[in-house]
């Protein structure tokens, strides 16, 4: 009865990680169709419109009268896109680091594992703002400080997977053969790799979006008057009191897009261990 207890829940990570997924994917795309205003159009004269008050601005209006759906809208695009793209840097380096620590070994490998544990040594927001500090404010320079922290975490997992699989018959048999390494990564690690990877690229976007946030609520990460979830709880600061809506609208949108993509990650995590076993 508990194993039975144990799945539903787990199904339910599934499937309300992908429909709050499939929701803030939605907002993305929906950011290069349709807005209702532009996200950087002020209108001063309907400052600080509270939600519902105005239809033509149903989550209501900031200090400077930009619509506050508009900027969360395009706010997703930035969100979503650097932290797409930083992730899949990170994934694509870090898999390629802990493939040649685990196949080439020696000396090599113990330089590439040890620099990798002392990048994990850091906090994720100190490190970011160390690369942002050196790279420089803005959206490149988030992606560049994202990608580095997303580097670990494939590199260690590809490491200790390829390790434990080198004993399968399998893979003694290309050995056998005379196959060579690079063709060894390509043809039997990264299929047997792969679905571990997209489980844990899933798990790794809600940390990235964490961080993203973290970063333009600083000012380090997105630039005004551009959109961005983070910049926007930072705009909010000053007004919070008088206006909550300002920060809760925003800070609901971060909440939902991390909770999806680490409920989601945390799904299809159990679904590949039950089809391993």
């Amino acid at each position: 009865m508990a194993n039975i207890s144990f799945r539903v829940k787990k199904k339910y990570h599934l499937y309300g990680g992908a429909v709050l997924t499939f929701l803030v994917v939605l907002l993305c795309l929906l950011s290069f169709i349709y807005m209702p205003h532009g996200p950087n159009d002020m209108n001063l004269a309907l400052r600080f419109t509270a939600p519902g008050e105005n239809p033509s601005y149903i989550l209501g209006t900031d200090y400077f009268g930009r619509d506050i759906m508009s900027r969360i809208i395009y706010g997703s695009r930035s969100v979503l896109l650097v932290c797409f793209l930083a992730v899949a840097i990170g994934s694509v380096v870090g898999t390629l680091l802990g493939a040649i620590a685990a196949i080439v070994k020696g000396p090599l490998s113990a330089v590439i594992m040890r620099s990798i544990d002392g990048l994990m040594a850091f906090p994720g927001i100190l490190l970011a703002m160390m690369m942002v500090a050196a790279v420089g404010k803005g959206k490149e320079g988030a992606i560049v400080a994202i990608s580095i922290f997303m580097v670990p975490p494939f590199a260690r997992l590809v490491y200790s997977l390829i390790l434990d699989s080198e004993n399968s018959l399998f893979i003694k048999a290309a050995k056998s053969y005379g196959i060579t390494r690079s063709r060894l990564l390509r043809k039997h690690y990264l299929p047997l790799l792969l679905p571990r990877l997209i489980t844990q690229f899933t798990a790794c976007i809600g940390s990235a979006i964490m961080i993203e946030t973290s970063l333009s609520f600083l000012a380090l990460g997105v630039q005004p008057p551009n959109a961005s979830w983070g910049l926007m709880l930072n705009e909010a600061r000053q007004h919070f009191l008088q206006y909550p809506y300002l920060a809760i609208v925003p800070g609901l949108a971060i909440s939902m897009a991390v909770l999806g993509f680490n409920l989601l990650g945390d799904g299809l995590n159990d679904l590949l261990q039950r089809r391993r076993s």
